[in-house]
Formats: C-alpha cells, structure tokens, sequence
C-alpha cells in the first residue's frame, strides 16, 4: 500500500566500509520478513486507503525506523558500534511525510538501561546526523515548515526524539543543547525514575521534582515537545498540570482495555485531552492486548484505538506504533538479558506471538492503520485527523 518517493537508493553508512570503520552485521530484511498482512478490503477501498496516504500529510508519533541485527544475540556488537541504520528503502516505501525517530537514547541504553549517559546520548545523534548529511532523501525536522516540504516535495521528515530527559542530569541548560543539536521532542523518565520524576516501573511514583518542573519550563520556552508515555501516573498528571503546552503520550495505550502500568489509566489519558494533548497508540509487540483480541495484531491495537477516541475524543488520539525492522520480540529478549532491566509486569493472560500482524514495521504500519479505518467506515476528515491534523495542530501549539 505505500508509495515510492524520491529516494535515489541510499543505505545507511555506505560512506563507510564495513568490515573496516565499523564491524560487520547482517542486518534485518527491510521487507518480506514476516508475510503480507491482508485486510481484505475491496478494491474501492484499497484504492482509497491509497489515496488517503498519498494525499495527506501522515504522520508516525513513535518509530525506531532501523534495520537491526539479523541475529539479535549480536545487539550488544551493533549498539556498541554506535551506528544506527536507518532504513531509507523502508521510510520510502511506507507514505510516511514524517516520523519521530527515538534514536535509541544513546549508545549504551539499549544494551543496558543503566547507561543513559550525556556522552553517549550525544555520540548517538552526532552519528545519526552525520549519516543523515550524507544523503538527500531524508531530513532532520526543525519545525512545521519542514514537514510540509517533505509532503510537498514527496521526501520525509525526520524528527530526533530522546524516550526520556535522563541524560540531562541535573543540568537544565543540556536541554538548551539537545535542542541545539536538533532534538524535537523528549520523555521525561523512562519507567525507572530520574531527575525529573517518577516512571512507570517504580512501586511510589513522587511526582514531578523541582527540577522537572525548571525542566519542563525550559522545553517549553524552546519549543520541545514533551513526551510521558514511561511515566509514572502521579508525574504524567503533574507534567500536563505544569506544562504551558500540551503534552503528549507517544506511544501507549489505555490500561482499562488492558492491566498493565505500560498502559495509561483514564485520570491520565483525560488529563492529556483536556489540555488540549494527544496519545500515540502503541503496537510494540504485547503492549496494546486486549481482551476481545489477546492474541497481539491490529486489532487488538485498534480496540485501545476506539476506547481512546470514545473517551478523550478523536481530535486527541493518533498513532506511535513503536516498530522497528526485525524480529521485536527478540529485541525484547535480548534487553531482559541486560543486568537490571526489567519490563513492567503483565496482569492478565495473554497468548505470545512471534509480532504483531498488521503493524510489524514502520512501512506496513500506518499504511495499514489507514486501511483499518477505511475499511471500518471512518470518513476521511477523521482519517486525516488522527492519521496526522492531530499531531500537526499540536506541534503547531507546542515547537
């Protein structure tokens, strides 16, 4: 269903020689990797889902659009390398017009989630960056302009994103640098506490800090984005109640659809709305079950989807799948390996799936999502909205 744009062909570090400058990995297919996803539309529909993407702005609130290790027991190699390898071929192929790319927060966290130090947040966007320089198809986001001329121009646009400010420390001027350095949006913990507050994995959440608050004063004097999709409920309440702007849920679901801390409860999620925010729906592989739909897939993701809009209204949901290219479930074996980490518990049965079909990868994910919507009757005013209008209305407010 996506749409091919003007991308000449680039990959990732061609610039360099593997094998020499940086070690050698087999990385993961781009595409074929896991079969076909059919939605069974007809072909009205298709031709419609088809033209929703290609016409409007679309817009991914959460990716992590690289081709990771063919064999995920090499993660470890590949992070340290400090080389992330965007997949050019997959943004162009998806229809996307921009996605907030996380960067993987630094070199060290993937491997252990003690890490997120300044030195190796720093090292990570200098890498992206200057692999991003090296070619023409993509480019770093700055402001509402720039997303406008990649739809204009049929490129795409990518906005560094950081899941949480704990490289900052307790030094409120790093933010100053980050978005120097061209950061537009920033968590504020990532499930365990920081500086800044509590995250979704602590058993007392305290809240937002005094220097959360200093730090959420200084995004919203420069124009970043704030994001509390890993933060614990009493801090995402704090957070919205002290931001002049409206804050944002990248990629999350609502917990009264499924029980899990990953999960926003409705105090949260009807906060976010009333101060005009909005929540990215996530489809991380067992994250968004549900329990009409336990086996993990889109529909199980749409049904967090339809809660969301019945409660906090359709001009405050769009969509954060949180995909990658390559197998996730491995991914998330290999971070529970890591000394220290552990995912928030799940607390209802669920059946395991090797991902999650219809929303595998960024170039099938909204693609798919747009098909979903047309097939279910939306009209394509609401389609458009939380397919990209909400999350362009709220930058607008926000960067």
């Amino acid at each position: 269903m996506g749409v091919t744009m003007t991308y000449d062909g680039y990959q990732a570090f061609s610039f360099l020689r593997p094998g020499v400058d940086y070690p050698r990995i087999d990385l993961a297919p781009t595409f074929g990797r896991v079969p076909a996803y059919d939605l069974g539309l007809t072909p009205d529909q298709a031709e419609r889902a088809a033209r929703l993407l290609r016409e409007n702005i679309v817009i991914s609130l959460h990716e992590h659009p690289q081709n990771f290790p063919a064999d995920m027991g090499r993660l470890g190699e590949y992070n340290r390398a400090g080389r992330q390898f965007t997949s050019y071929e997959g943004l162009a192929a998806s229809g996307l017009t921009a996605v907030f790319d996380n960067l993987m927060d630094g070199t060290g966290c993937i491997v252990s989630h003690t890490g997120w130090s300044w030195e190796d947040t720093v090292y990570d966007i200098g890498m992206r960056r200057a692999d991003l320089a090296k070619q023409s198809y993509a480019h770093v986001v700055q402001d509402l302009r720039d997303i406008e001329r990649a739809h204009r121009d049929g490129t795409v646009g990518i906005v560094l994103s950081l899941e949480a400010a704990t490289p900052i420390e307790n030094q409120v001027d790093r933010i100053d640098i980050l978005y120097g350095l061209g950061i537009r949006q920033m968590g504020i913990a990532y499930s365990e506490a920081n500086t800044l507050g509590g995250g979704l994995k602590e058993r007392r959440d305290g809240g937002l800090t005094a220097f959360g608050r200093r730090a959420v004063e200084r995004m919203n004097r420069l124009g970043i984005a704030i994001d509390v999709s890993h933060s614990g409920d009493r801090t995402c309440l704090d957070t919205i109640a002290e931001s002049s702007a409206p804050v944002l849920i990248t990629h999350a679901g609502a917990r009264a659809v499924w029980p899990t801390s990953r999960m926003k409860p409705d105090e949260v999620l009807v906060a976010c709305a009333e101060r005009g925010g909005l929540i990215g729906i996530e489809a991380a592989p067992h994250t968004t079950i549900s329990a009409a739909h336990p086996r993990h897939d889109i529909n199980s993701v749409m049904d967090h989807f339809r809660y969301c809009v019945d409660l906090m209204g359709i001009d405050h949901v769009t969509f954060g799948p949180d995909t990658l290219y390559g197998d996730h479930v491995a991914l998330h074996r290999e971070l529970a390996r890591s000394p220290g980490f552990t995912e928030p518990p799940l607390v209802a049965p669920f059946e395991p799936v090797e991902y999650v079909a219809g929303v595998e990868n960024p170039t099938e994910g909204l693609a798919n999502i747009i098909g979903w919507l047309v097939r279910e009757g939306y009209a394509d005013a609401d389609i458009t909205a939380v397919t990209g209008g909400n999350v362009l209305r709220v930058l607008d407010q926000t960067w």
